[in-house]
């Protein structure tokens, strides 16, 4: 039998040097930004690739239910990496770079918000996005790792969690989903 303890702790070890890195400023400027949006009635429009479209579902349901239920204004989330037959329409017909550009064009308003997931900040898609989004009017917010990428300076916002491993990457993007929720839900443990 292997033994993995080794290994095991230093994944571990690596995951709490990034959370402890991570911008607590930031992170409470993009709650606030994000609570603006549901008091104001602004729909939210979240995408991503890969884990980072996981991640963007699983933020989807938890803000539209989760936070959600009980609040009498509620939050407006759509996950344009949901909607499989017009991805692959987009993909086939366009090109898989306009993906989520082209349902923003007939539903992003000024003051939307588009939020971004993307490990290395360089998923062509979502930079579209968010510079369709600049260009409208409405806010940006990204989730990123590595270096940032481009995304991170297209942003109006950012979360950056500083490490060059997709993995630890993945796993804090949904950690700051989950932290996100637990707080904005009134710390219920949903």
């Amino acid at each position: 039998m292997t033994d993995y303890r080794e290994k095991i702790s230093q994944y571990i070890e690596m995951e709490k040097q990034v959370l402890d890195a991570l911008p607590p400023d930031e992170i409470s400027q993009v709650m606030n930004v994000l609570e603006r949006a549901r008091m104001d009635g602004k729909r939210i429009f979240i995408c991503g690739n890969g884990g980072s479209a996981s991640t963007a579902a699983h933020l989807e349901g938890d803000f539209n239910k989760g936070i959600s239920y009980d609040q009498k204004v509620k939050y407006d989330i759509e996950c344009l990496s949901d909607n499989v037959p017009m991805m692959m329409a987009i993909a086939n017909d366009l090109g898989y770079e306009d993906i989520f550009v082209v349902p923003l064009r007939n539903k992003l308003k000024p003051g939307d918000i588009v939020l971004g997931i993307s490990g290395s900040g360089n998923s062509e898609n979502v930079i579209r996005a968010f510079r369709y989004a600049n260009e409208l009017g409405a806010e940006t917010i990204a989730f990123t790792g590595y270096d940032g990428g481009r995304l991170k300076a297209l942003a109006k916002y950012n979360i950056h969690v500083a490490v060059n491993n997709m993995q630890i990457t993945e796993d804090v993007h949904l950690i700051l989903n989950h932290m996100m929720m637990y707080i904005l839900s009134g710390m219920k443990g949903c």
